[in-house]
């Protein structure tokens, strides 16, 4: 039985951010198409919640309880709970790889 897929507060400005910064430095129609295509990947959380990685920084920790799946440019952290999965964190990854660079530096 599919389980219902909810966004964090925090999880939807994510998705909102994304939607703008597609929208202004690509194109509005492409920033659309990708909300269409997260709505799908939404969906196969839904069927098959236990498809996603455990993210290796927190296996690396010993924390079992947060997945991640991955839809170009997005990755997805999400965790599986009674009857529902809950998406924590939508990062554009692209962007969040250069900006952790640039810290390094």
């Amino acid at each position: 039985m599919p389980l219902a897929v909810l966004l964090t507060d925090d999880a939807a400005r994510d998705l909102e951010k994304i939607h703008d910064y597609v929208a202004q430095n690509d194109a509005p129609e492409k920033a659309d198409q990708l909300l269409d295509h997260m709505g799908k990947a939404f969906a196969g959380l839904s069927e098959l919640p236990e498809r996603g990685s455990f993210p290796k920084k927190l296996l690396g920790w010993g924390v079992r309880e947060y997945r991640q799946v991955y839809y170009k440019p997005c990755r997805i952290i999400y965790r599986v709970g009674v009857g529902a999965v809950f998406v924590l964190l939508i990062a554009e990854w692209q962007i969040s790889a250069v900006r952790n660079r640039l810290s390094r530096r």
